[in-house]
């Protein structure tokens, strides 16, 4: 009974302050998020879930956590680069439900690197992120995103070209 009540103490707060922060900054931050239907709960699974590495901001850090910020959704522009964001551990082995977990993968998409979304970007589905939750990154995780940057990077420097 303690246990649950120190955990209410630290739970409303936090979903307190996500939901004035969210009413705060009006409708346009969430307006156009196909696939993220409340994007008030996907913030707040952000805060809960995410932002203890990745950090309020998206920015990770250079140590051990790649940032999201300007960086994210440049894996979905490569073979391969969607499947990965859907396989990596922190997504694959969430708690939260494939309907949740595909709004919130979502919502960082679109909050942390909307401008480089794919013409034509289709959100991630509970069924897709049901699929790619089966087959988790482990050990082999660092060499796939190392093959994966190398391949974003060569797309750059195509399309400037």
């Amino acid at each position: 009974m303690k246990r649950a009540a120190r955990l209410g103490l630290f739970t409303a707060p936090v979903l307190l302050l996500a939901a004035s922060v969210g009413a705060g900054q009006g409708s346009a931050q969430f307006s156009a998020m196909p696939g993220v239907a409340h994007p008030a709960r996907a913030r707040v699974d952000y805060m809960l879930k995410c932002q203890g590495c990745h950090h309020p901001d998206g920015g990770g850090n250079l140590v051990n956590t790649p940032p999201l910020r300007g960086e994210v959704a440049k894996f979905l522009a490569v073979p391969g680069g969607r499947e990965f964001l859907g396989r990596v551990p922190g997504v694959a082995s969430t708690d939260l439900d494939d309907a949740r977990l595909a709004e919130l993968l979502n919502w960082t998409l679109y909050t942390f690197d909307r401008q480089h979304l794919p013409a034509g970007f289709q959100p991630y589905s509970p069924g897709e992120l049901a699929k790619l939750r089966k087959a988790p990154l482990r050990l082999e995780r660092a060499e796939m995103r190392a093959g994966l940057v190398r391949a974003i990077e060569n797309h750059q420097k195509r399309a400037k070209n």
